[in-house]
């Protein structure tokens, strides 16, 4: 089983490292033809705008919409889930556009306002330390969108069957529980096909 890290901006040395200490192969995702070889991919935090522009420059938007089309699990971290978005508040265009989500840029503040918090997760049986950055949250979802964790009554991670998201950064911390909870994804979706 091979994960794919997209590497157009962000942590991805960091995301690579979890899905190791998680048990999978780790790719660094360069190029779209690339998405070929993996079964699953990372789309990590970063400016949503700038990773957008890119992904649309070196094809990334047409062939994520396949790999989400053959059941493929993304996963988008911060700008990665505003990047999965369907509607991003006060843009009238999304990027991916895969999941079915409603979602505002930096709406815990701006980068001196970061912060870590304990988190419960469905999934998980114990919270997990998340570290939240120029963080965006979900203000809606659709019906088939699962929520997965709030912080102060706020949306933070949902997914949507073989989509996932989250407005923090699980890879800055040393607890791989959310990677690990992704690559089952990309276990149970592999036996589907």
């Amino acid at each position: 089983m091979k994960i794919g890290v997209l590497a157009l901006q962000g942590a991805v040395k960091e995301h690579l490292k979890m899905i190791e200490d998680a048990g999978a192969e780790a790719i660094i995702i360069k190029s779209a033809d690339q998405c070929d070889e993996i079964d699953g991919i990372i789309i990590p935090g970063g400016e949503s705008t700038t990773i957008g522009r890119l992904m649309k420059l070196y094809g990334f938007i047409e062939k994520l919409n396949e790999f989400s089309k053959q059941r493929k699990p993304i996963f988008g971290t911060c700008a990665g889930m505003i990047l999965l978005a369907k509607e991003v508040v006060g843009k009238s265009e999304n990027h991916i556009g895969l999941m079915d989500m409603k979602v505002a840029r930096n709406a815990f503040g701006r980068q001196r306002e970061s912060f870590e918090a304990d988190l419960p997760i469905t999934g998980l049986e114990s919270p997990l330390r998340a570290v939240f950055i120029r963080a965006p949250l979900i203000e809606e979802v659709g019906s088939e969108v699962e929520v997965l964790s709030e912080y102060n009554g706020k949306i933070v991670a949902a997914r949507q069957g073989h989509l996932l998201a989250a407005s923090f950064h699980p890879e800055l911390t040393n607890d791989c529980r959310l990677h690990s909870y992704f690559i089952n994804m990309v276990k149970q979706f592999s036996l589907v096909k």
